[in-house]
């Protein structure tokens, strides 16, 4: 079960930034494995596989269309969804709310783009991901479960520049991920 919470206000928010901060450069942890099999659904897994082609196996984003692409099928360069894991928890305040989030994979990382900038490669588990350029922006749902000022805090120029919204990544060596496994920079 989800547990209630008060949104946090701006400031709240911003007092917790010091922490998010603190996250490591270059091995972080896996924290958290979502997969969303279909529209609206989560779950937590403690393994999942990574799949050139289809992501996160089992995840929709396979199947979802995309209004980045020309002809709405998936983007290639958003097929997963990382976050920092400080930063969620931060805004979820319970981590059986992480979920709600709609990411795939929360690691206790640096994601600003002076950390990981684009086309710089993560080993987790057997599997190798890449940081993508697309931006990872929140959406009306983001507002909703983690609301209005979260929304701001994660698209102020700090949030941008830790990418506190997270980061879009694509499968570049096909693997199998553990929650809890190491992420190595590389």
């Amino acid at each position: 079960m989800v547990a209630a919470v008060k949104h946090l206000t701006m400031e709240e928010l911003e007092a917790g930034l010091d922490d998010i901060r603190r996250s490591p450069k270059d091995v972080g942890v896996l924290e958290l494995i979502v997969r969303r099999p279909a529209t609206g659904e989560r779950e937590v897994l403690e393994e999942g596989e990574l799949h050139l082609a289809h992501g996160l196996v089992g995840d929709n984003w396979s199947e979802r269309p995309s209004s980045a692409t020309l002809d709405g099928s998936p983007h290639p360069n958003m097929q997963l969804n990382v976050m920092n894991s400080r930063a969620i928890a931060l805004l979820a305040q319970h981590k059986d709310r992480w979920p709600l989030a709609g990411d795939q994979l929360f690691i206790d990382l640096d994601l600003s783009a002076e950390n990981l900038p684009s086309g710089t490669r993560l080993a987790l588990g057997s599997a190798v991901i890449e940081v993508t350029p697309q931006p990872h922006t929140g959406c009306r749902k983001f507002v909703e479960r983690f609301g209005l000022d979260a929304m701001k805090f994660v698209n102020s120029t700090s949030g941008k520049r830790f990418n506190l919204r997270g980061i879009n990544a694509r499968v570049v060596r096909p693997g199998t991920i553990t929650a809890g496994c190491k992420v190595t920079k590389i």
